[in-house]
């Protein structure tokens, strides 16, 4: 009973700590509505396109999973207080695994060079998707001033 009340215990602590706020939604809990910022298109046209290696997106999820594993593995070695000591050191130690794991995921994507109709040039890198782009093609940039992506 007291190894389940433990593991409960770590298991909470690590979803709690881990939770992160939606970053779409248009209000937060108990405030107005949070202003989105204004997204801008730029018309133009595809210079060059290189291949390059992109930072995978990134949930919480990693670190949550590895407090739960090394908790649970954690809990598993003793008994009475040195199980419920080797509990907490292997929920810190997965999570801190867990973490490491999620930050060196890497991704297929690409720097695409535009020439703007407006005479700038801008660079974007944006994973890999549907749309393959080539030098020559007329896209458009759409922008909120913070992150960039090319599309058609």
């Amino acid at each position: 009973m007291r190894r389940t009340g433990v593991l409960m215990i770590i298991a909470a602590s690590a979803v709690f700590g881990c939770a992160t706020a939606p970053w779409d939604g248009d209000v937060e809990a108990g405030g107005p509505p949070r202003e989105q910022p204004e997204k801008k298109d730029y018309l133009g046209m595809v210079e060059s396109v290189r291949e390059v290696e992109v930072d995978s997106e990134r949930s919480g999820a990693a670190p949550m999973v590895g407090a739960v594993i090394g908790g649970t593995a954690g809990s598993s070695v003793g008994r009475g207080r040195g199980a419920a000591a080797a509990g907490a050191v292997g929920a810190v130690v997965g999570a801190v695994v867990g973490e490491a794991a999620a930050q060196t995921g890497v991704q297929q994507g690409y720097e695409i060079t535009v020439k703007l109709d407006s005479g700038g040039v801008i660079a974007v890198t944006q994973p890999a998707g549907k749309e393959t782009f080539k030098p020559g093609d007329r896209v458009r940039v759409v922008s909120d001033g913070r992150t960039a992506r090319v599309m058609r």
